[in-house]
């Protein structure tokens, strides 16, 4: 039974770091692109919207959820060190909890409430200003801790992977 909430864990945290991984990987990829197209007092509001409507029970319940399996699965790790697989657990969940959860916390988060808090300037610079001050660290966190999510999916994938004694399957020639 101990196994099978192992491997339940185990594969709920690949599961959200996939997800969070995800999630971060399209605001690298186009949605801040796409704000940046956008007047910088639109690109401003747009995100300020998104960061209002991002605290919700669905993301942070996978963002946060994520993490405190993370945690669980170095805990695990710790546990079950020498088994197969238990070193990819611990670099896994490290890399989730460290690199995308603290780099949030630390990184994206200060900077998302330091722009909710500013007032857009109506000066056409002064907002070109603040957008280009808040978009440009912004992102670069963000692709870091997407670097991060999608690493920690890598290593708990192989920590599955090594734990169920998964071989590739090996193709041999047929006769004809």
């Amino acid at each position: 039974m101990a196994e099978r909430w192992h491997f339940i864990l185990v594969l709920a945290a690949a599961l959200g770091s996939g997800l969070v991984a995800g999630v971060f990987y399209a605001f690298s990829t186009f949605v801040m692109r796409a704000l940046a197209r956008l007047a910088p007092a639109q690109g401003i509001a747009a995100m300020k919207s998104i960061n209002a409507v991002v605290i919700n029970p669905w993301f942070l319940g996978v963002f946060i959820g994520t993490a405190a399996l993370s945690l669980a699965a170095v805990a695990s790790a710790t546990y079950r060190w020498g088994a197969p697989g238990a070193a990819w657990l611990l670099a896994g969940g490290i890399l989730y909890f460290a690199g995308s959860f603290v780099v949030t916390m630390r990184g994206n988060v200060p900077m998302n409430e330091a722009l909710a808090t500013a007032a857009v300037p109506t000066d056409p610079q002064a907002a070109l200003k603040l957008w280009f001050d808040f978009s440009v660290p912004w992102t670069w966190w963000n692709t870091l801790r997407t670097a991060f999510s999608a690493l920690s999916l890598l290593l708990v994938g192989a920590a599955i992977f090594a734990s169920t004694g998964s071989r590739p399957a090996r193709i041999t020639p047929q006769p004809r």
